[in-house]
């Protein structure tokens, strides 16, 4: 009791490569140099930076490579959650019409395209993990 230390926080981050209008992805940009940015700067004691990785921007089409990347941070994870260690995913996503950073506080399981993505799919309210619930389903965070 009390030899444990301060638990670790990993954060792992993805971000999505170019899309339909937006060529340079400022996301890709973000989490390709990340990395070296924070082994430059440093980061607080506790806070781990683990997998930086910039996924394909088509909805059906990233599963796959999506799967991986869980699949290969959460391998590495094992030591930091089993002693009580967090894992935190953040995600960069892109609003081309945006003037500033946002931080969203709720999802809807609906996937909406105006366009279609870089594999061709253009879905139209269709929900994006069936077995969560209909595309009305909503989850909030605080």
């Amino acid at each position: 009791m009390g030899s444990e230390g301060p638990s670790t926080v990993t954060i792992h981050v993805t971000g999505f490569k170019k899309f339909h209008g937006v060529s340079e992805n400022p996301t890709e940009i973000i989490v390709t140099n990340l990395k070296g940015f924070m082994q430059k700067k440093g980061l607080p004691e506790g806070l781990v930076l683990g997998s930086c990785n910039v996924l394909e921007t088509a909805g059906d089409g990233v599963l796959p490579q999506l799967h991986e990347v869980f699949q290969t941070a959460f391998a590495g994870q094992s030591n930091e959650t089993s002693n009580g260690g967090q894992i935190i995913w953040l995600h960069l996503g892109v609003n081309s019409g945006a003037t500033r950073f946002a931080i969203e506080n709720q999802a809807v399981n609906e996937a909406t395209f105006r366009c279609p993505d870089e594999m061709g799919w253009k879905p139209q309210k269709v929900a994006i993990v069936p077995s969560d619930g209909s595309i009305s389903h909503v989850r909030e965070v605080c």
